[in-house]
């Protein structure tokens, strides 16, 4: 038993803070600060921000005090709060039934919890995301009658207590209107939950039989006889489940179970199995149920089998196993609670099993599982993934800190580290799920990882290319083992390009394989391109671009968003003009003969060439055409817009605002009968990263750029809450306007990115956290090029560990402000030099410098602003 659970629920505040207190006292100076701060914020909430320091400086502040889970759980975000491992597979959490918001499964609004339930997604759209296996837990049932209990999870839901959702990295707690309060902490594959009853609540029946049950508890409907029934269901949050088999074992308490479930935003089935396992009270009773029959007769079922069973058969929905426990004793109501240990694999029953038994071992004495030693374990992990970065913080306050390190830790959510839990081969390659999607990540996330944590960047691109190896094509988009809707192009391209470009060339990535999979995307056509790869290719290749009426005979998709997929497919192929030109250069990557090289010569011709194709949906005479105040049709001052074109070249009209938050916002998706998509043509205009120079000059040069892109942003046609719209925020750099970049950086933070509950724009993808870090250390990534886009960082200094060790690589404001007035560059030095560009290479972040902005209130006119200081674009050179 925990020195925690001895005190008891209701005092374990007073418990962290007397533990840490003595820890203080007794303990070596770095492990008093660890344990110290550890213990207190396993049990930390959002609602008491007093409690931090707002004058964190380098090196000597816990992080995870920084951390809150619950950013983004309600506005869209679809943020996962639970308790998880950097990249874990295992994600436990409360699952609501807030249909609209729960792909992560849990709201913060007043919606009900229906389980609790052992892995998710994050921060995705489409339909709610696994939740497989929930457990559910009523204190008792009317008339101690296990057969009135709620078992399908449409009836079992509880509305929670408000204000009690707690949650750090690796811990998420929460209170029930039904006497239950549920903790939860996770390992790689296994989750750890935590029971316990307030027992305050239990009244004395008169007249009650000895029959175990002398006490009432309040199960949020009547008081009922208080004998916990604990349901572990097969259904997943989607209500996908087909088939399945559960076995309860009376002796042990063991339940094993599998079904199999579908995607949430792709096609195919996966396969999934759960290994439960109890412990802290005693067992009464066991049975299965499905739907709302229960039955004692049985302990296992299996549907896959063709003969049915005597009462329980339900091939979908809710069915599964319960276990109901008896009522403590008089002397065991304070200490009364239950745990559960739950294993997942997507291997097989005894492979969850395994897990949960290896990762969340018994204790010493044979009995339970250290609960408050897993929170500290999954802590331990989060500071680790997070040590690469420092800021020295004095006088930025605690919300601004917390947005910072919350984005942080939602970048690292996912993808999710399935290795050794593939389910469609056998490979000795690292295997990641959850690339959900590609299209949002590509431009923030990846790159983040690649200078966070590029050990993990280099096993997710060897994780694409074994995807690749097996299944003919990298994907846009995966998850839970199946292929996903590709929203534009074949951006694994990109994500493949930028480690490249960024030197992860060790760690094991095979680069004859990821160019013969980026050229495949580029060349060859699958038969179903909905799902990955491109389409459209045979146009593409002779016109340079994807017309409106094309007759693709090839393959198969979604025969719209000609001019998104164009942009993408453009950028994709300078993707793969760099890396040609790159190995062509390093030959000994592909271990071939120089003269087996002379093709990527003309690879990278073609592909450069092809990079340019962006122009040719460009009408320059296409207006701006909107409805005004009085539904006059009103005109803006900016002419030229990419516009769909059909196969005899002439030009067709889209309207240059449709999908974006002044008009007909939710008309654009994977589905769309239009021609952008989630985005307007006043956004996908702005997209040719690799052409910036041609694309300036097309609007009419740089001061009207920066003007067009400025209105693009004050008008409302931005849109924050999608991954598109990040560049767009830092393109004033290459109009010689970096200081309008900053100012936008600083609209969208903290007004759209803060640290509220609703402190995220749209679906999070583990992207906006990704995008709101970048801003605040002071620079953007160009996804695919060997480019960042600089701006005065947040902080007073910012120092991240470069990948050889040897320094490292620190941004730093010299005459720091921070209330923001100041937030123009006035001029920089590197390494004590001056530095008049308005950009910076990776080099930075592998061999370390010293990067020294000074700034001021009024945008300057001479630092980043020089043809020569502007970052580089590679055409009409």
């Amino acid at each position: 038993m925990s020195f925690l659970r001895l005190l008891g629920r209701r005092h374990s505040r007073l418990a962290i803070l007397a533990v840490a207190a003595v820890s203080l006292l007794l303990l070596l100076p770095t492990a008093r600060h660890e344990l110290g701060s550890a213990l207190w914020f396993v049990f930390f909430s959002p609602s008491l921000p007093s409690l931090y320091s707002s004058s964190a400086s380098l090196g000597n502040v816990d992080v995870i005090q920084y951390i809150n889970p619950l950013i983004g759980t309600v506005n869209g975000g679809h943020v996962f709060p639970g308790a998880s491992l950097p990249y874990g597979m295992a994600k436990a959490v409360a699952d609501t039934d807030s249909r609209a918001e729960n792909a992560a499964g849990f709201v913060s609004d007043d919606s009900k919890i229906i389980g609790f339930s052992h892995m998710h997604d994050s921060g995705t759209g489409g339909s709610p995301s696994l939740g497989n296996f929930p457990l559910f837990v009523h204190p008792g049932c009317p008339d101690d009658d296990y057969e009135k209990c709620a078992y399908m999870s449409i009836q079992r839901g509880v509305a929670r207590r408000d204000g009690t959702a707690r949650a750090s990295p690796g811990y998420f707690a929460i209170d029930l209107n039904n006497s239950v309060s549920a903790e939860m902490t996770a390992s790689q594959h296994a989750a750890l939950y935590r029971f316990t009853f307030d027992l305050t609540n239990l009244v004395d029946h008169e007249g009650q039989n000895d029959d175990g049950g002398k006490k009432r508890i309040w199960s949020a409907k009547e008081y009922v006889p208080f004998s916990p029934l604990v349901v572990l269901d097969l259904a997943d949050l989607a209500n996908s489940r087909s088939m399945g088999n559960v076995e309860v074992f009376p002796d042990t308490g063991r339940v094993t179970g599998s079904a199999a479930y579908a995607p949430s935003f792709g096609s195919g089935r996966y396969e999934a199995y759960v290994c439960a396992d109890f412990d802290g009270a005693v067992i009464r009773n066991t049975g299965v149920f499905a739907a709302t029959t229960a039955t004692d007769e049985q302990n296992s079922f299996d549907f896959t089998k063709t003969e049915k069973t005597s009462k329980i058969h339900r091939t979908h929905g809710s069915a599964g196993a319960w276990l109901q426990f008896a009522p403590p004793s008089a002397s065991e109501e304070k200490d009364y609670s239950i745990d559960v240990r739950v294993g997942v694999s997507f291997i097989s029953t005894d492979q969850a099993c395994a897990n949960a038994e290896r990762e969340i071992p018994d204790t010493s004495h044979g009995k339970g599982w250290d609960f408050d030693g897993t929170v500290l374990a999954a802590q331990d992990a989060w500071r680790e993934k997070l040590a690469p970065i420092q800021v020295d913080a004095a006088g930025v306050s605690v919300d601004m800190q917390t947005t910072f390190w919350s984005g942080l830790y939602r970048a690292l959510l996912s993808p999710q580290n399935y290795t050794g839990e593939n389910q469609k081969w056998t490979s000795d390659e690292p295997y990641y799920d959850s690339f959900y999607c590609i299209w949002d990540s590509f431009r923030a996330q990846h790159p983040l990882l690649t200078i966070l944590d590029p050990p993990a960047q280099t096993e997710m691109v060897r994780a694409l290319l074994d995807i690749y190896r097996h299944d003919g094509k990298l994907p846009d988009c995966r998850m839970s083992f199946c292929k996903g809707y590709t929203q534009g192009g074949s951006n694994a391209d990109v994500v493949i390009a930028d480690a490249f470009v960024k030197n992860l060339t060790g760690g094991g990535i095979d680069w004859a394989t990821a160019y013969e999979a980026v050229v495949s995307d580029a060349e060859i056509e699958p038969r179903v391109w909905g799902v990955e790869g491109r389409g459209n290719l045979d146009s593409y290749h002779a016109l340079g671009y994807i017309p409106w009426d094309d007759q693709d005979s090839k393959g198969s998709g979604p025969m719209s968003r000609s001019i998104s997929r164009l942009v993408e497919y453009a950028y994709d192929d300078f993707s793969i003009a760099l890396m040609a030109k790159g190995l062509r250069e390093n030959p000994s990557l592909l271990s071939s003969s120089e003269g087996t090289l002379a093709y990527l010569d003309d690879d990278y011709a073609k592909y450069h060439a092809r990079g340019a194709n962006w122009k040719n949906l460009w009408n320059p005479d296409q207006h701006d055409l909107y409805r005004g105040l009085q539904n006059e049709v009103a005109e803006s001052d900016f002419v030229g817009f990419l516009q769909p074109r059909l196969l005899n070249g002439s030009f067709m009209y889209h309207s240059t605002r449709r999908c974006s938050p002044v008009f007909d916002m939710h008309s654009c998706y994977y589905d769309t009968r239009f021609d952008t998509y989630e985005g307007s043509p006043w956004l996908y205009s702005f997209y040719a990263p690799q052409d910036m120079r041609a694309l300036v000059q097309l609007m009419g040069g740089r001061d009207i750029f920066a003007k067009r892109l400025h209105y693009f942003h004050e008008s409302g046609i931005a849109y924050m809450g999608n991954e598109q719209t990040f560049l767009p925020v830092y393109q004033f750099h290459y109009a010689g306007r970096p200081g309008l970049s900053s100012y936008w950086a600083h609209e969208y933070v903290p007004g759209l990115f803060n640290a509220s509950v609703n402190g995220i724009p749209g679906n999070d993808d583990c992207a906006m956290g990704a995008f709101s870090a970048f801003v605040y250390m002071g620079f953007f990534p160009v996804a695919g090029q060997n480019v960042y886009l600089l701006t005065p960082p947040f902080f007073r200094e910012v120092r991240i560990r470069a990948r050889d060790n040897k320094a490292d690589a620190v941004l730093r404001v010299v005459n720091f402000d921070p209330t923001y007035r100041n937030k123009y560059i006035q001029n920089a030095t590197l390494n004590g030099e001056p530095y008049t560009r308005n950009w910076i290479t990776h080099d930075i972040f592998l061999h370390g410098g010293v990067l020294e902005f000074t700034v001021g209130p009024e945008e300057s006119k001479t630092w980043g602003t020089r043809e020569e200081d502007l970052p580089p674009s590679y055409y009409g050179e």
